[in-house]
């Protein structure tokens, strides 16, 4: 199967390029490429490769950035989704789109389901929310997966800021007002290869099984990086000052993959050992 992959430079991007690209003919197109918020640009590409799935994992995911350049956010986690489906409804092309836990205000004590209702709060969510709407009213042939708290070992995520910091600090200082579910690239991009060799369509969250704060997360980082001398101190997320609004708990139910796959994602703390066995960083003395 020939599968395009948009923004395969990226974290998730280039995750999907390594799961995939031994199983299939797999294409990555980025923005030197095209330009994902042109009409024209997107038609001409998918023309070109007239691929049997275009995967999208092309995003601004600049959450407090996004709070003052809303027009550019907009223009591709939106508009950008809405030329894409213009362009692969033409030729009946599925497509793999991903969105995210913000899109839900956050504001839940159970985790949410593919059919709870999203109540954006900030820029960026609504965008997501936005680019949803515009796949599901737009596209007969989709597959929808959100998820959370993404870190991989390409890109710039919470794993590798943390070791950073903790090699240059004694001392961090964590949110721990907000709950999620920590998700690894690699495993992420398993479970999309899944659902596309299964069949399946739809909504799908998909993150590693489990939920903590940021502070836990960070503290779970540390032990197993060997930073035993560096201390956690808990604040909360109103300390930090920051432009857009976060969900205090963002848990996503993966309930419908088991329930359709059979299979289960790892433990977070599992995934992220794995994922720092093969991280090259120095750790601590």
């Amino acid at each position: 199967m020939k599968m395009l992959v948009l923004g395969h430079k990226g974290m998730l991007g280039t995750a999907l390029m390594r799961r995939l690209g031994p199983f299939h003919t797999v294409v990555g197109k980025d923005v030197e490429d095209f330009d994902i918020t042109s009409p024209d640009s997107c038609r001409g590409l998918i023309a070109a490769e007239n691929p049997a799935v275009v995967i999208n994992a092309a995003a601004y995911t600049n959450v407090d950035g996004a709070e003052s350049d809303a027009e550019r956010c907009f223009a591709v986690n939106a508009t950008g989704v809405k030329n894409l489906v213009a362009a692969c409804q033409d030729r009946r092309i599925p497509i793999v789109h991903f969105s995210t836990d913000y899109v839900f205000g956050g504001t839940a004590y159970a985790p949410y389901r593919e059919e709870d209702t999203p109540s954006p709060r900030g820029v960026y969510a609504a965008s997501k929310a936005a680019g949803e709407r515009y796949l599901q009213e737009g596209c007969n042939d989709y597959l929808l997966i959100r998820t959370a708290w993404l870190y991989g070992p390409t890109g710039k995520n919470f794993v590798k800021t943390i070791l950073e910091k903790a090699l240059r600090n004694p001392i961090l200082r964590v949110v721990d007002d907000q709950v999620g579910s920590p998700t690894y690239s690699l495993d992420l991009a398993g479970a999309v290869a899944l659902l596309l060799e299964q069949g399946h369509r739809g909504i799908f969250h998909v993150t590693n099984r489990g939920a903590c704060s940021w502070c836990e997360f960070t503290r779970k980082i540390l032990a197993l990086a060997g930073f035993s001398q560096t201390r956690v101190e808990p604040i909360t997320t109103a300390d930090l000052g920051l432009a857009a609004p976060r969900p205090s708990y963002s848990v996503l139910s993966s309930a419908k993959f088991t329930g359709v796959t059979g299979k289960t994602l790892r433990f977070w703390p599992l995934a992220l050992e794995d994922f720092l066995t093969h991280l090259d960083f120095r750790k601590a003395p």
